[in-house]
């Protein structure tokens, strides 16, 4: 397993996007814009179920993940590839908490009635970068 530095784990903590990157059925990469995270080890980030990346990572949970720093995307970034674990477990408060980093709001406004939350950590296998060692 890859370890990220404290300054790779600073810029999952920060108010900072990620593009996640899983495999569709055909094995062709399919990329979305999501909120990020990160536990110090692993790269955290929330999404719900029947979603395509959701879908994706249940019949492979091979995944790559890059965030830029949104303060100057100049300056460097961060891709972490690994494998992805879904859990329930926490996931509404998880998206709670990241509603609050990134709109300042105490719970997550969009969330639909009998929508299912879920946490996925990515365990790092390999970390990549350029300007945030």
């Amino acid at each position: 397993m890859a370890k990220l530095s404290d300054k790779q784990a600073d810029l999952f903590r920060g108010r900072n996007w990620g593009t996640v990157t899983t495999l569709r059925k055909d094995g062709s990469p399919h990329s979305t814009p999501v909120w990020i995270d990160t536990d110090g080890e692993n790269v955290i980030f929330n999404t719900a179920i029947g979603r395509a990346k959701e879908r994706h990572l249940r019949r492979d949970p091979r995944v790559s993940v890059v965030v830029l720093p949104a303060e100057d995307q100049q300056s460097g970034y961060v891709s972490v590839t690994g494998t992805a674990e879904i859990t329930e477990d926490g996931a509404v408060d998880h998206i709670n908490k990241m509603a609050k980093k990134y709109i300042d709001q105490d719970e997550y406004p969009y969330l639909q009635p009998g929508e299912r939350r879920v946490i996925v950590k990515i365990t790092p296998e390999k970390i990549d970068g350029m300007g945030v060692e």
